[in-house]
């Protein structure tokens, strides 16, 4: 796993939002961004922080505090 330095802000923001249920729909309507922008960002969280599933991604953003 990498440091969470390495997560944009924006990252930070959509993997607090997977972590509270919400669809990728549901985070682009709030964020006002497309479904694909969304299903880019969970890519590219699993990918930077070498994890193969959503649910050891939210347990990496515990451990690193991006997720409180």
């Amino acid at each position: 796993m990498k440091e969470k330095g390495c997560l944009s802000e924006r990252e930070r923001q959509v993997l607090q939002m997977i972590s509270r249920g919400m669809t990728s729909k549901q985070i682009s309507q709030e964020l006002f961004i497309s479904e694909t922008t969304v299903n880019t960002h969970r890519r590219n969280l699993l990918k930077k922080s070498n994890i193969k599933n959503v649910a050891e991604l939210i347990c990496y953003g515990f451990k690193t505090s991006i997720i409180s």
